[in-house]
C-alpha cells in the first residue's frame, strides 16, 4: 500500500511561498508497513460505542474526547457536542454549535477542532473559525463564546483562572475563565512555512510553557502574559522547505523542574524550568504528544517508530519499528501498556519494558487520527467518522 507521507495531506500551512517546489519525485512517497502479526496475550474488549455526528472526515483535526466525573464529552467538526455516561455511553445531552441560516439554507458548520477540555463546571473547545466556547457541563448550554486571534487548532488549557489558547497565527492568548474576556496576547512569531497544528501549553507554578512554529519553546507568566525566557530547540536546515520545518507542535511535559520538549525536524530537549537552559538534547523529531513516566520518555517519531528513552539523558532503551508510516496516534499509557492507534483503525498494545506487541485490536474501519484518552479503568478513542469507543482490558 502506498500513501503520501502524513505531512502532506492537510498538515502544511503556507503563509508565504513563492517560486519554490515543495515535493519532487519518488522520494516523497512512502510505503505503509504491513500489519504486524501479533499473538494476543489478552483480548481487549469494547465496552460500548456511540456516534457523535460525522467526525472529522478527511480533514486534519485534533478533535478527541474528554472525561470528567463519570461523563464523556465528544464533538464532531460540524458542531455537534455530546455528553455521554462513561459506564454505558448513553447520551446525557447534545448541542449543535453550527450557525442556523434559516429554514431554506443549510447550517454553517462550526468547524470545531483541537479537542475538548473539561474543567470544573464547564467544558471548553475551539474552532477553525477562531471561536472558543465554554459550555456548561450539566446541559451543554453556552456559558460564553469568544473570538480569538486565529484558528484554535490545539485544545484549550485551563490554569490559574485562565483559558489558554494557542492560535494558528502564532498567538498565545489568556481568556478569563469565567467570562471569556481576552486578558492578554503574546506573539510567539511565525515562519513563512509551518505545519498545520499548534502546541497546547503546559502549566506549572503560575507559568505556561509552549512550543512555537519558529522552533522555540517559550515560558510565559500567566498573571501578566509576559515571556520570561525562550529557547530554540530546532534550527531550520536542509535542502527543501520540508526539511527546514522546525515547528514545536507537541505539548511540553514538566516533571521535577525539567521541561521536556519535542520538535519536528529537531530535537527532543530537556530544559531547566526556571531558566530555559538546555540540560541535554537528542536528535529525534515528531509532531505527536509524548509521555514522561517513571523516568522514561515514550514517543512516536516522524516515521512512526515507537521509542522509549531514559528521561535523564535521552538514551534510547528500545525502538519498535514494525509500524512504520501507519500514521500512528500519540501514545498513551494504560494499564501498564503503551497504546497507539493507526490510520486503518487498529489499536496496538506494547510492553513498556521492551516494546514488544502484547495485543492488537481492529476497532474501526475509518481509522484514527487522535490519541486514546484514559478514563479511569476505560480507554476512549474517537474514529475519523465520529464513532466513540470505550475499550477495557
Amino acid at each position: 500500500m502506498e500513501l503520501r507521507k502524513y505531512l502532506l495531506p492537510g498538515l502544511i500551512s503556507v503563509t508565504l511561498l513563492s517560486g519554490c517546489s515543495l515535493f519532487s519525485g519518488e522520494e516523497d512517497v512512502v510505503k505503509m508497513a504491513p500489519l504486524p502479526k501479533v499473538e494476543n496475550q489478552f483480548e481487549p474488549q469494547e465496552a460500548w460505542s456511540t456516534s457523535v455526528g460525522d467526525g472529522i472526515g478527511d480533514y486534519y483535526s485534533n478533535l478527541h474526547p474528554a472525561w470528567q466525573e463519570g461523563t464523556v464529552y465528544a464533538a464532531d467538526r460540524f458542531g455537534i457536542v455530546k455528553a455521554m455516561d462513561a459506564s454505558d455511553g448513553k447520551e446525557k445531552w447534545k448541542i449543535n454549535l453550527s450557525t442556523d441560516n434559516g429554514f431554506f439554507s443549510k447550517n454553517t458548520p462550526a468547524l470545531l477542532s483541537g479537542g475538548i477540555t473539561a474543567a470544573g463546571e464547564h467544558i471548553y473547545i475551539g474552532s477553525e473559525r477562531a471561536q472558543v466556547y465554554a459550555l456548561n457541563s450539566s446541559d451543554g448550554s453556552i456559558a460564553w463564546q469568544t473570538k480569538v486571534a486565529g484558528e484554535a487548532l490545539s485544545r484549550p488549557v485551563v490554569s490559574d483562572g485562565l483559558v489558554l489558547v494557542h492560535t494558528s497565527n502564532g498567538m498565545l492568548q489568556g481568556l478569563d475563565q469565567s467570562s471569556g474576556v481576552v486578558k492578554w496576547t503574546v506573539n510567539l512569531d511565525m515562519p513563512a512555512l509551518s505545519l498545520r497544528g499548534e502546541s497546547a501549553p503546559a502549566t506549572a507554578f503560575g507559568g505556561a510553557i509552549v512550543g512555537g512554529d519558529n522552533g522555540r519553546v517559550s515560558a510565559v507568566i500567566l498573571n501578566q502574559g509576559q515571556i520570561i525566557w525562550q529557547q530554540r530547540i530546532s534550527q531550520p536546515s536542509g535542502a527543501t522547505e520540508i526539511d527546514r520545518l522546525s515547528d514545536v507542535d507537541t505539548t511540553p511535559v514538566i516533571v521535577n523542574g525539567v521541561v521536556y520538549a519535542l520538535a519536528y525536524n529537531g530535537n527532543l530537549t530537556a530544559l531547566d524550568l526556571r531558566s530555559g537552559q538546555i540540560l541535554w538534547k537528542r536528535e529525534i523529531g515528531s509532531v505527536k504528544d509524548f509521555i514522561v513516566d517513571a523516568g522514561r520518555i515514550y514517543l512516536v517519531d516522524q516515521d512512526d517508530r515507537v521509542v522509549a528513552l531514559n528521561a535523564d539523558g535521552g538514551v534510547a532503551i528500545w525502538r519498535q519499528s514494525d509500524l512504520l508510516h501507519r500514521n500512528l496516534t500519540s501514545p498513551v499509557l494504560y494499564n501498564g501498556y503503551i497504546v497507539v492507534g493507526d490510520s486503518e483503525g487498529y489499536l496496538h498494545w506494547l510492553n513498556t519494558d521492551d516494546g514488544r506487541f502484547v495485543a492488537q485490536q481492529k476497532v474501526d474501519g475509518s481509522g484514527f487520527q487522535t490519541e486514546p484518552v484514559v478514563a479511569s479503568d476505560k480507554l476512549l478513542i474517537q474514529a475519523k467518522n465520529g464513532e466513540v469507543y470505550s475499550i477495557t482490558r
